[in-house]
């Protein structure tokens, strides 16, 4: 029997030099495209929070749509599309955030989330915490309860996480790499 960790990393497909010199792009597309370790991924993201209230879960553009859609089905929740500006149909609220070479602006729709609700924000990834630091002040915004913020990969000398402990929030990881 493998572990989480083993079984993760041996699903996921490291890229050199994408998307620049330097930098190894830690791709899941290979482990979405795997039945089991998709499976254990979503499983191990869940379980902490099975048998809880859990109203919504919050997926970032895009690949935490995909772990998102995934996790709420299981959880019996709802979920919000967090997005890039100018990609919702209705009414939205907006947030400008950092980016590691600039700003940028996500929204939600403003009826997503009603004040008080339970809320788990997930993406694939943490990094510098940029979008998911975003993401999280949005949603307060709106009057959601974050109870926590979800990610397969965290990349810790990035300094994602501790953006999002500094604010309140309960992080869970299910694999660390080292390096950018």
């Amino acid at each position: 029997m493998t572990t989480v960790t083993e079984s993760l990393r041996a699903a996921i497909r490291t890229i050199p030099d994408y998307p620049k010199p330097g930098i190894l792009f830690r791709d899941i597309t290979t482990l979405l495209g795997n039945p089991q370790a998709y499976r254990r991924a979503i499983d191990e993201l869940v379980h902490p929070y099975a048998g809880t209230k859990i109203d919504k879960i919050a997926g970032i553009e895009a690949r935490g749509f995909i772990l998102g859609g995934a996790m709420a089905h299981q959880l019996s929740a709802g979920f919000i599309p967090i997005r890039k500006k100018g990609k919702l149909p209705h009414e939205t609220v907006r947030i400008a955030y950092s980016l590691e070479y600039g700003i940028d602006e996500m929204e939600m729709h403003k009826d997503a989330v009603q004040p008080g609700e339970k809320v788990i924000l997930v993406d694939d990834l943490i990094a510098t915490g940029g979008t998911a630091e975003g993401a999280t002040k949005l949603l307060r915004q709106m009057g959601a309860d974050i109870v926590a913020a979800v990610f397969v990969i965290d990349l810790p000398e990035l300094g994602g996480r501790k953006k999002l402990e500094a604010l309140g929030v309960t992080v869970r990881t299910l694999i660390e790499y080292d390096g950018h």
